[in-house]
């Protein structure tokens, strides 16, 4: 497809979306993955698979999170404080952010059952009943943040894991060499596996995890026990104490403070896999007391033991238990990382769906389960940058600095849409809506500001990153309309073509001819010219438009609708939900209980295409036109995107400046 520009087969812009009006579902059967695992599994089952896949990230912050935070608390005010009020903050602010806001708040924001970004987006846009520019601003800032959250998780995860071995028992320095090639030796094997699919590894997933939270906790319940003050840090009152007390470095402790709660997003983000319940469950039950335990249990070992401070995690493991922990850490951080990919792959398919990016090849590794997908292009871009970072910054310390950032960003991203879902969907009152949302909003920018400090020693990596994805979707969205306008001002109006044809008849041949195209009002450009170049009229003529609906899925009973024009043209429209993938052939079956016969094999799948060349007089900047050109040619081939039979398949076009 290169030098070609699809428009009439391409990814729908975000105009042609279709919300429903259906009521939002909020349990797992109310869409695909989630209801399976239901019917195989019930509550226990989701719950230990949430574990494995949920908790994750959250669950390798005791590897580095309170090691950063004391480090410069021990600069400030120093002593009992220093460490108590860190511990404080650390448990704080797991109440406050993961289980006030995103258990107890934010994951009420259901999607038909999905959460995350885009989810929240698509049902921000529905609540407000239009499109709103600053709720698909919103959108596209969170969208781009989370891949780079995705690149800095998987190398600090598995960084902070291997790193074990720089105290391992009769290894102390020995390998230290080594580490950053041991660390790109795992995760290179782990992306390379991506393709052939997880669906096999992943039923070990939750009990692996579930090992390693209790570990956390059993390691942190033995450690209380080293100085039993420790349990003070439970009153907010040290937490706010060392922040008075240390003034703007306060501020700045704040920023290692909040790597314990990155992750807290996968809690909302993959909802849609396991249900609100089991999430809420494996949350309260298990996994914050585990958590709170080690945190407790680190601060306990500083306080009777100071030293420790420079890596409580692994000075709290015992001899005889090291290289069992050093390998139990090494597969949690794998599975953290294998999360974060999987979402990416995700978040792309939704960003395509939603007409966010172009069509990018996604590949289902399942047979039965539809969420299994793997996206080539993101495998390569994260391992790539996955990589490029354990090169540049060496050790796990080096990468806190990075990490956090995009987290943070995403967290208040989220705040602010919930506003339009909340005060028009839910219809809240005013004075109810800022007094949740304002304490959220305010604890999310402090978080923020305080990362945002660390943009000289690496935050202003994912920054970029972000940015540059914000600018290829923005010229992606921008551009998609920009050639829909153009298309429509220089296209004839379907109407008026049927007319012509039935006053100057041309040859007909048998057989049906089905035109792909993104706006059912005009004329296709395949059809045309079929009509120009070929002189030619199929017997029997369907104008077919792939449309997204904000709803993450859409019912077979409401995939197809079709609308006779006249005895030779008929209109169909396919919508699919924006994490389905649409698959046309098998869509057009349902077209057969609608009246509608044909044979797919005797049918021509009939694509628009446009070659297009920048104008520096018209439209975008030249070089967001170049952009725009480039990521059309890179585009995926609509035959393979929508599923059509290659050998039915014929392509007609022209050019356009854009």
């Amino acid at each position: 497809m290169a030098g070609d520009t699809p428009h009439d087969a391409s990814a729908p812009s975000p105009a042609s979306h279709t919300p429903e009006t259906s009521t939002p579902a909020t349990g797992p059967e109310s869409h695909v993955p989630g209801g399976q695992i239901a019917k195989h599994g019930g509550m226990w089952a989701l719950t230990l698979g949430a574990i494995g896949v949920v908790f994750g990230d959250i669950g390798t912050s005791p590897l580095y999170a309170l090691r950063e935070a004391i480090g410069h608390a021990q600069r400030g005010v120093g002593g009992d404080l220093a460490i108590v009020g860190v511990v404080s903050l650390a448990f704080w602010a797991l109440m406050v952010v993961v289980t006030f806001k995103y258990v107890f708040f934010l994951m009420r924001a259901d999607n038909k059952g999905e959460g995350g970004t885009l989810s929240l987006m698509a049902l921000a846009q529905f609540a407000v009943g239009r499109r709103s520019a600053w709720i698909f601003i919103l959108g596209v800032c969170g969208a781009a943040l989370f891949y780079g959250d995705g690149i800095i998780t998987p190398a600090i995860s598995v960084l902070s894991a291997v790193e074990g071995l720089q105290d391992a028992p009769g290894l102390s320095g020995k390998l230290d060499p080594f580490i950053v090639p041991i660390s790109a030796g795992i995760l290179i094997a782990l992306f390379l596996v991506q393709s052939r699919g997880t669906a096999r590894l992943a039923k070990y997933f939750g009990p692996i995890t579930a090992v390693w939270f209790l570990s956390l906790g059993a390691l942190g319940l033995i450690h209380i026990f080293d100085d039993i003050t420790i349990l003070r840090a439970l009153s907010p009152y040290y937490g706010v104490s060392l922040l008075l007390h240390d003034g703007f470095l306060g501020f700045v402790i704040l920023g290692s403070v909040f790597l314990a709660v990155t992750g807290a997003e996968a809690l909302y983000a993959d909802m849609g896999h396991f249900g609100k319940a089991p999430i809420r469950m494996g949350w309260l039950a298990f996994v914050l007391p585990c958590l709170t335990l080690n945190y407790l249990g680190q601060g306990a070992l500083i306080l009777d033991n100071p030293d420790a401070a420079q890596n409580p995690f692994w000075n709290m493991v015992p001899q005889v238990a090291y290289w069992p922990m050093l390998i139990l850490a090494t597969a949690a951080t794998v599975i953290a990382s294998q999360a974060v990919i999987t979402g990416a792959f995700s978040v792309t398919q939704q960003a395509v769906q939603l007409g966010l990016l172009p069509r990018i090849d996604i590949k289902n590794t399942s047979e039965t389960q539809a969420g299994q997908i793997f996206v080539p292009a993101v495998n390569t871009f994260l391992m790539v940058g996955v990589l490029v970072l354990l090169v540049v910054f060496q050790s796990s310390h080096n990468l806190t600095a990075a990490y956090g950032v995009a987290v943070t960003g995403t967290m208040l991203v989220n705040t602010l849409m919930a506003y339009s879902v909340i005060r028009k969907g839910w219809k809240w009152p005013m004075w109810a809506v800022a007094g949740t949302l304002i304490p959220f909003a305010f604890i999310d920018s402090v978080f923020l500001t305080s990362n945002l400090l660390k943009i000289p020693d690496g935050a202003w990596m994912p920054l970029v990153l972000g940015a540059l994805l914000v600018v290829v979707m923005w010229t992606w969205v921008r551009g998609t309309q920009i050639l829909t306008a153009k298309t429509r001002k220089d296209s004839l109006p379907l109407t008026d073509l049927i007319e012509m044809l039935q006053a100057r008849p041309p040859h007909r041949a048998p057989g049906m001819a089905i035109f792909l195209t993104s706006d059912p009002d005009v004329a296709p450009v395949a059809l045309m010219h079929n009509l120009k170049h070929n002189k030619v009229l199929h017997e029997k003529n369907v104008i077919l438009t792939v449309r997204t609906s904000e709803r993450p899925r859409v019912k077979e009973a409401d995939r197809v609708r079709m609308e006779p024009i006249n005895d030779d043209f008929k209109k169909v429209t396919v919508t699919y939900g924006f994490m389905e993938t649409p698959n046309v052939p098998r869509a057009l079956g349902l077209c057969r209980k609608k009246g509608l016969k044909f044979d797919i094999m005797s049918t021509s799948f009939f694509l628009g295409r446009r070659s297009l060349i920048p104008s520096a007089r018209q439209g975008m900047p030249l070089w967001q036109d170049r952009l725009f050109i480039f990521l059309m040619r890179n585009a995926a081939n609509p035959t393979d995107f929508f599923h059509i039979p290659p050998g039915r398949v014929v392509e007609l076009g022209a050019q356009v400046a854009v």
